[in-house]
């Protein structure tokens, strides 16, 4: 948390407007509505100091995201500034800003050359380029402001206990299982292959995780019956449906016998292939990844495909088998070293999870 002995010295309010790349009037702004309160000298002059530039630093973030004031107000009332939370939702909106001009440059670049050779671009290109012309920096800062309000502090807070069954339950999280189980007048989810975790509430039907900067809400029908819940997660909200106990034992039998089996997913060597030539050409199918990995995947692309290059032309790559969390794992030889390569897919046969490790 930011204190005072951050910046030695004390800002009026044209010095801190003028360094800020702010007017005056706009530091005002914020400070009727509740965002600000510089300290006042004697004279009422205003003085800003360290904790009011960084709380100045996270309001004008959130502007950026497209909060307005009011939702700003909402989000930080009662909070101290986290000068790590705010840069860190900074560095991740401009990484993602960054990898999205790089992808299009990439794209510019090979639809002129072909223009070049005189080929006429085909009606996929043409659409790959509307589609890419249409990203604006909507979608990502909207992630950026999920990730920012998903990282805040969370307070803990008591909850009629009677409400504790209405959660307890299987629900389908894509190609896997959330389980909630209630014991001992406290709430654990658990997700098919991962730890089991205790939640903690922060209101009705809304809790938290202490272990990890996520959270869980849970949704009703008319009769107020829980039918679903969302997990709020990395800037993205994953909505899983609630499902007969029964369906759920069968997804984790069948994992259970594909993971005792080593069987791997339709395609797996092939799709990962794809993957593997994609990356070292340092033009990944975005596309083919669920909306968390491939934001994940575009920060991470540059390095990935340096990587893929150091390594040289593949040798071999061998099947190793299924994790408990039902990802397929392969060890992948290449000339100047070996990789661990594992992946999952979602139901419509997206990635939705890609771990690479180095294995000399």
């Amino acid at each position: 948390m930011a204190n005072d002995r951050t910046i030695g010295i004390w800002l009026t309010a044209a010095e801190c407007a003028k360094r800020a790349g702010l007017t005056v009037r706009a530091l005002r702004i914020y400070e009727a509505a509740g965002l600000l309160s510089p300290r006042r000298t004697e004279k009422n002059w205003r003085l800003y100091g360290a904790q009011e530039l960084a709380r100045l630093s996270e309001i004008l973030l959130l502007k950026r995201l497209g909060l307005t004031l009011d939702q700003i107000g909402q989000l930080l009332r009662g909070q101290a500034t986290d000068l790590e939370r705010v840069l860190s939702v900074q560095a991740g909106a401009l990484r993602e800003q960054l990898s999205r001009v790089q992808h299009s440059l990439r794209l510019v670049d090979t639809l002129q050359c072909k223009m070049a050779t005189g080929a006429i671009l085909s009606t996929d290109d043409l659409l790959t380029l509307a589609k890419d012309t249409s990203m604006n920096e909507t979608e990502a800062n909207g992630v950026a402001w999920r990730r920012y309000e998903q990282m805040r502090p969370r307070t803990e807070r008591a909850i009629d206990p009677a409400l504790y069954p209405d959660y307890v339950g299987n629900y389908q999280l894509d190609t896997v299982v959330f389980t909630i189980r209630h014991a001992d007048g406290r709430l654990f989810a658990r997700i098919t292959g991962q730890v089991e975790l205790e939640i903690f509430p922060e209101e009705v039907d809304r809790f938290f995780f202490k272990a990890v900067p996520a959270q869980i809400s849970f949704s009703r029908d008319r009769q107020g019956l829980v039918t679903a819940l969302t997990l709020h997660q990395d800037g993205h909200e994953h909505v899983a449906e609630r499902i007969e106990d029964s369906t759920g034992s069968a997804i984790e039998q069948r994992l259970a016998e594909r993971i005792h089996n080593k069987r791997p997913l339709d395609n797996s060597r092939h799709l990962l292939e794809q993957l593997l030539h994609q990356h070292r050409q340092g033009e990944p199918d975005y596309t083919r990844m669920s909306a968390p990995l491939a934001d994940v995947a575009r920060q991470q692309a540059e390095i990935i495909q340096g990587e893929l290059q150091r390594l040289g032309s593949i040798k071999d790559i061998v099947f190793k088998g299924v994790s408990d969390e039902g990802w397929d794992i392969y060890d992948v030889g290449f000339e100047n070293g070996r990789q661990e390569w594992s992946f999952s897919l979602t139901a419509d046969g997206r990635f939705s999870g890609i771990l690479v490790r180095r294995l000399t």
